[in-house]
């Protein structure tokens, strides 16, 4: 039996509730707990919309996330949740965007571009509200169900684009939906939107079967499998971005590590050498690939084309030297497109290009705010990361969230850029609250069971 805590007492230690916070108080009438529970559930099926528009719309995202905000409002006790804020996990977030607002301080770029480029930090703001609300919403696991369920439909889109494009966008015509024509396989937005998506559900559909097939529910971690590889073929033989092929070792060898034993680990990895040596066999995609990341470097660096794989490295090698011009704080808030096109004066081919982005998370935050911005990113990546501990599988859910956001950041700037860092702020901010709310209801039921022990076990 775990003891609920009374959140009117004033108390340094935060509370851990399966609903409301007017549920704790013995006085509470029905009615007013039952409204209260209403209002909390109205925010949660808010945040199942916001979930399942996240692979489709960047227009839907942003308005359901303001009416989410205005559902979620009166349902928070606004000292527990002040208190909250000072914890790491959510004053980390909240230290970036107060960095972003303070470097315009000292950035030369115009007022209009240094406003334009707190708003990428500005998501960070939700995030310690997610976790705030998911610490005491009992609906936190629909938010994942309603993504991947998102997601599942977009799968279905992906291969029928691939297999027949043209039925697929006659019908997307007919009925005013604006697919695009242009990336087979990729129906709305992006190929790297859509690769980070799909290596998340394949990942979170790999730890479902296996708790599912330990509850003995066969049938359906079969399905589950079979889903997962379902959105792995997609991204191995229709389309997928050079970040997935990075992030998926690294999230099996985590997996293997953490959940699977010595014995089944060595037959799981060699198990995965003969499917990635028959996809490579089978994959003219997945060969084009990795071939065409040599060719690109190949002609950067011998000819100075215009490359994927070149306009990256040059991107890199000009922000490491607009960091050493000003290693600490540096260049401000919006920094990012004057210096580049005050190095490109006089130059030709790549060397030319003039970017907002460095396609970089650190070189994004070091160009703008120093090794500050840096040290602020990499700790609250390291805090995420440490608060999903324990073995339940929102601990994987949520180590898979902040892993593959730090993979995806060597490439691409995944917290900065829209649909990444919104599935950042909404997974980590969903699945931060379930997991400390978990941790707390051990520590709780632990601190119960221990007298009980000690009073069986004295004569």
């Amino acid at each position: 039996m775990v003891s609920k805590v009374d959140v009117s007492r004033p108390s340094n230690k935060l509370p851990s509730m399966s609903a409301d916070p007017a549920s704790s108080s013995p006085e509470m009438r029905p009615s007013l707990l039952h409204g209260s529970r209403v209002r909390t559930d109205m925010a949660d099926y808010v945040a199942f919309l916001l979930a399942a528009s996240l692979p489709w719309s960047t227009s839907l995202v942003s308005i359901l996330v303001v009416v989410w905000l205005i559902t979620t409002a009166p349902t928070i006790d606004f000292g527990t949740f002040i208190r909250s804020l000072g914890r790491p996990v959510c004053a980390l977030p909240i230290a970036l965007f107060v960095l972003a607002v303070v470097g315009t301080l000292w950035s030369d770029a115009p007022w209009g571009t240094r406003l334009y480029y707190i708003g990428p930090n500005a998501k960070l703001l939700v995030l310690p509200l997610l976790i705030y609300h998911f610490e005491r919403s009992r609906h936190g696991r629909r938010v994942f169900i309603a993504f991947l369920a998102s997601c599942t439909a977009l799968l279905m889109v992906s291969w029928l684009s691939y297999l027949n494009p043209p039925f697929v966008y006659n019908v997307a015509r007919q009925i005013g939906f604006p697919f695009k024509v242009y990336i087979i396989g990729v129906p709305v937005k992006n190929y790297i939107s859509q690769s980070q998506e799909f290596v998340l559900c394949a990942f979170g559909l790999a730890i479902a079967a296996q708790n599912l097939w330990a509850a003995h529910h066969r049938k359906t971690a079969i399905a589950a499998i079979a889903l997962g590889f379902a959105f792995l073929t997609d991204l191995l033989v229709v389309i997928s971005a050079r970040t997935a092929f990075v992030s998926i070792p690294l999230l099996l060898a985590i997996l293997l590590i953490r959940h699977v034993s010595r014995r089944k680990c060595v037959a799981l990895v060699v198990t995965a050498g003969v499917a990635i040596a028959v996809l490579w066999t089978v994959s003219p995609y997945l060969r084009a690939r990795m071939e065409n990341a040599v060719t690109e470097y190949s002609k950067y660096t011998n000819d100075n084309q215009t490359t994927s794989s070149g306009e990256r490295l040059e991107y890199w090698r000009k922000s490491v030297k607009f960091f050493l011009m000003s290693p600490f704080i540096g260049h401000g808030t919006g920094s990012i497109r004057g210096l580049f096109e005050r190095d490109a004066v006089g130059r030709t081919g790549v060397s030319a290009e003039v970017v907002e982005n460095p396609h970089n998370q650190t070189f994004y935050f070091a160009i703008q705010w120093g090794v500050v911005g840096v040290g602020l990113l990499y700790a609250m990546w390291i805090v995420h990361f440490s608060i999903f501990r324990h073995d339940q599988w929102i601990a994987w859910l949520g180590t898979i969230l902040v892993v593959q956001n730090i993979v995806g950041s060597i490439f691409n700037s995944h917290i900065s850029d829209f649909v990444e860092g919104w599935i950042y702020v909404i997974g980590v901010g969903v699945a931060g609250g379930m997991s400390i709310k978990f941790d707390a209801d051990a520590k709780e039921s632990r601190e119960v069971s221990a007298p009980l022990s000690e009073m069986r076990a004295s004569p």
